[in-house]
């Protein structure tokens, strides 16, 4: 059965009303914030990755500049000499060769012997931050003072340095090497890291070992 609309009648056309109106909107609005609490956590993360990742690549790179470095070294002409050493409680050791233009130098134009040293420096003289790096001498330089010296950061913002010693003579690790016509087979590098909680930690063979 139809219905014949009568003339001069309108259908009735039913509109949104204020209360479903602010609903949708609210709805929209919470989806809004999810989606950029969302984005935003994500960001956060892959900023922490990348970052995690660049300072990781750095320990790499030390890791097989050092490597690279010491297999290339004769045992009496470098003459590699390690003291441990501590300020404040906190493990600042130092490593010391003797080497020519190369990786111990990074670069390939240096005239000479030099004398490299692996040890922690203050960022600056006001500064709490100590920065991982070489720093380099002219050996047969026999002016005093740092005016001779430079200075190469390699590692950024560390908190300690603690370098060991295998000595095939005794068969244990020691933490000094003062035996200057000798070189350790191994030497292990633990390094104290302010954006991790757990240290940095390296054993370099002195020996090209086959893999």
């Amino acid at each position: 059965m139809f219905t014949v609309q009568g003339k001069g009648q309108s259908p009735r056309i039913r509109g949104f009303t204020l209360l479903e109106i602010m609903l949708a909107v609210a709805i929209l609005g919470l989806m809004s914030v999810a989606i950029f609490r969302f984005v935003q956590s994500t960001m956060i993360a892959l900023r922490v990755s990348s970052d995690t990742v660049a300072t990781d690549s750095q320990y790499d790179g030390l890791r097989d500049l050092l490597t690279s470095e010491w297999q290339s070294l004769g045992p009496i002409r470098s003459k590699m000499y390690g003291e441990p050493f501590k300020l404040n409680d906190r493990e600042r050791d130092w490593l010391r060769w003797s080497c020519s233009a190369g990786p111990g130098l990074l670069t390939r134009y240096a005239l000479g012997d030099f004398t490299v040293t692996l040890a922690l420096k203050p960022e600056n003289e006001k500064s709490k931050r100590l920065d991982l790096g070489f720093l380099r001498k002219p050996k047969d330089d026999s002016g005093f003072g740092e005016g001779h010296e430079t200075w190469v950061p390699l590692i950024k913002n560390v908190s300690s340095l603690q370098i060991s010693y295998f000595s095939p003579n005794l068969n244990n690790w020691i933490d000094r090497w003062s035996n200057t016509t000798q070189q350790p087979w191994l030497v292990k590098l633990t390094v104290g890291r302010t954006d991790s909680p757990v240290p940095w930690e390296v054993v370099i063979p002195l020996r090209r070992t086959p893999y």
